[in-house]
C-alpha cells in the first residue's frame, strides 16, 4: 500500500508541474512579452518577478545575467578579448570584440548638430549594430487595425542614468520580436516600452536623451516592424517561429557578443 500511494504522489506532483510549465510557455506563444528570470545565488536561473510590458523587473538580474523569456540558460560570449571605442570628443563609449570594427560615418539628415553615427562591424563586413546620438525626439501614432503582438525575448536592466532622458521604463537592453507575416527581431538599448497590452506598430530601439541634445540608438536597427513580403528586412532579424527566435537568443554566441557590446555603453553628461 505504501509503494502504491508514494507512486501516487509522485505522479500528482509530475501533472503540477507539467501544468505549471505550460502555464509559463503560454504567453510566449500568443505574442505576449515574456517573464524574466532572476539568477539564484550560483547563476542559475531561479524564481521569476513581476514584469512590465517589456520585461523590467523590480529586482535587477547581477552584472552579466539574462533575462529571457523561456528562462533557459543563455549563451555566453565567447570574443577571446575586447577593445573599447570611444569617439574623439569622449561623449560616448563601448566595448566590443577586439576583431569588430567601430567606425564613425555620417549621420543622417535631421540629426541635431554634433550628432554622431558609429557603426559595428565583423571582419567580413557583416554588419552588426549602430549607435546614433542626436536623434530628434519622436512619436508613433498607433491606430488599433495596424498593432501587432510583440514579445519580449530577451531583456536585460542596464546602467545608464547619465542619458537623462525622460523613458517609460529603465533601460534596459532587449530582444524583442514582433509578429507579421514572419516574427521580425530586433536588438537595441531603450527605455521605452513597445506598447500597452503586448501590442505594438514598431518596436523603438531608443533611448530618451536630454531636451535639446537629441535621443540614442544603439541596436541593429533604430526601430522594428513587421515589415510587409516584399520589403527589405536586414539588418533586422526574421524567423519562423517563437521559437527560433529564442534560440537565437538562448543558443549562439552572435547574439551573447552582442548584448555584452550593448551593455557596456556608456554616455557622457
Amino acid at each position: 500500500m505504501r509503494g502504491k500511494a508514494t507512486t501516487t504522489v509522485l505522479s500528482g506532483v509530475s501533472l503540477l508541474l507539467a501544468g505549471v510549465l505550460l502555464t509559463g510557455c503560454s504567453g510566449g506563444e500568443s505574442g505576449q512579452p515574456g517573464w524574466t528570470a532572476q539568477p539564484g545565488p550560483s547563476g542559475s536561473a531561479g524564481a521569476a518577478a513581476p514584469v512590465s510590458a517589456d520585461g523590467s523587473s523590480s529586482t535587477a538580474p547581477s552584472s552579466g545575467s539574462t533575462a529571457t523569456a523561456s528562462g533557459a540558460p543563455q549563451a555566453v560570449a565567447t570574443a577571446a578579448a575586447w577593445k573599447s571605442f570611444s569617439d574623439p570628443g569622449k561623449t560616448v563609449s563601448f566595448d566590443l570584440p577586439e576583431d569588430w570594427i567601430a567606425q564613425s560615418v555620417t549621420p543622417e539628415e535631421g540629426t541635431l548638430p554634433g550628432a554622431l553615427k558609429i557603426e559595428v562591424k565583423k571582419p567580413d563586413g557583416t554588419f552588426m549594430a549602430a549607435l546614433r546620438t542626436g536623434l530628434p525626439p519622436s512619436s508613433v501614432e498607433c491606430p488599433e487595425p495596424a498593432r501587432r503582438a510583440y514579445t519580449v525575448v530577451s531583456s536585460v536592466p542596464v546602467e545608464l542614468s547619465a542619458a537623462g532622458g525622460e523613458g517609460t521604463i529603465p533601460p534596459r537592453v532587449v530582444f524583442r520580436v514582433i509578429q507579421g507575416y514572419k516574427y521580425f527581431g530586433s536588438y537595441g538599448v531603450t527605455n521605452l516600452v513597445g506598447g500597452a497590452d503586448g501590442q505594438a506598430c514598431e518596436l523603438r530601439n531608443i533611448l530618451r536623451g536630454p531636451a535639446g541634445k537629441g535621443d540614442y540608438s544603439f541596436g541593429d536597427v533604430v526601430s522594428v516592424r513587421a515589415f510587409a513580403p516584399d520589403e527589405k528586412v536586414a539588418p533586422a532579424k526574421a524567423f519562423d517561429t517563437l521559437d527560433q527566435a529564442a534560440r537565437y537568443v538562448n543558443e549562439g554566441s552572435e547574439f551573447a557578443n552582442v548584448q555584452r557590446m550593448l551593455m557596456s555603453l556608456k554616455i557622457k553628461n
